[in-house]
């Protein structure tokens, strides 16, 4: 259980960071992810869980964004709100580590959304992530 709060801790601190990235356009993702996280006093162990996801998306962004956009048709990803591309990339970023399993990925991923956006966002992202996790043969 207290593993599960910390992973749920870590997914929020990643969006976080990822949020305030993709605000100011410009950086080192990894650098804003360090600066939010020491800003708000993130713990290690919640750290140690967030980062390497920071790390996937820092390095294959440009891949993850290629794979969202096959699966949002009519959407461009500058035209999907921030609070759901950012929702989309991190667990993009997670489904590419393979660690977890995608319907916790997704699972966890429409609450995110639901919590920093809105019921819609959370249905938009779990459509999304369903279509992400089937063609990248993880479901």
């Amino acid at each position: 259980m207290a593993r599960t709060r910390v992973e749920r801790r870590a997914r929020a601190r990643a969006l976080q960071a990822l949020y305030a990235w993709d605000m100011r356009g410009t950086g080192s993702l990894e650098k804003v992810a360090a600066q939010v996280w020491d800003d708000m006093i993130i713990a290690p162990d919640v750290r140690a869980l967030a980062t390497p996801i920071v790390k996937v998306l820092a390095s294959k962004q440009h891949e993850i964004d290629a794979q969202l956009a096959d699966v949002t048709t009519n959407w461009r990803m500058e035209r999907i709100g921030a609070v759901e591309r950012c929702v989309l990339r991190l667990a993009a970023a997670e489904l590419t580590i393979g660690d977890t399993p995608p319907k916790v990925i997704i699972q966890e991923s429409v609450a995110l959304a639901e919590r920093y956006g809105s019921a819609a966002s959370a249905k938009f992202v779990n459509g999304v992530l369903d279509a992400l996790a089937r063609r990248m043969g993880r479901m």
